[in-house]
């Protein structure tokens, strides 16, 4: 695997390495990302995701783990505190980005799905090469510039199909303590199988 060199806002570098198959597959339509979220996120295990360096390499990553976060009622969605300017884009159509910072370090990854006024997204937990979803923005670069960003559209990022039919485990999202009993203990967690011999 081709690695490539990324460099963090202090300087230091950052490793990563593309996808084992570097052959480009179908882009993701926006008939996929409006679908309800409990079909997005575990639909988006084994996608490549497809970011553009700055010397205009596209470089590819599997995605291995996602986690749905579904409206308003959910009280681990950021949502449940209904339209802010922070959560704006994720009563848009399905298919555009929203990132916001954590931890005062970390932007966390996450492609709004459903219809418009339906406030739901997918939270990019895992890539190949990278599990946490802070380790993996930081990796690629992610920031607040890719707030709103079309997946459909932009050139610097978007998803493929390239036709892999990945095995899924299921299990709670992480960390929303927060959310009560019922939410944290939704299996709405999924998670790449590793493949056996």
């Amino acid at each position: 695997m081709p690695e490539v060199k990324r460099f963090s806002k202090n300087g230091t570098i950052l490793k990563t390495r593309s996808h084992t198959d570097p052959k480009a597959g179908e882009k993701l339509l926006r008939d996929f990302f409006t679908r309800d979220v409990l079909m997005v996120a575990p639909d988006l295990i084994g996608k490549i995701l497809v970011i553009k360096s700055s010397n205009n390499i596209s470089e590819r990553f599997m995605i291995t783990e996602t986690e749905a976060y579904r409206g308003e009622e959910d009280e681990a969605c950021h949502a449940c505190r209904r339209r802010t300017r922070r959560t704006d884009v994720m009563y848009h159509e399905g298919g555009k980005i929203y990132v916001y910072f954590v931890y005062g370090m970390y932007w966390m990854l996450n492609f709004v799905a459903g219809t418009k006024d339906d406030p739901q997204a997918v939270l990019i937990r895992a890539i190949e090469g990278f599990k946490g979803p802070g380790k993996l923005t930081k990796a690629l670069g992610i920031d607040r510039s890719y707030y709103g960003e079309d997946l459909t559209t932009s050139k610097r990022i978007w998803v493929e199909d390239t036709g892999i039919k990945p095995v899924i485990k299921t299990g709670p999202r992480i960390g929303i303590n927060y959310a009560g009993d019922i939410w944290k203990n939704k299996p709405w967690r999924y998670i790449l199988c590793p493949q056996t011999p």
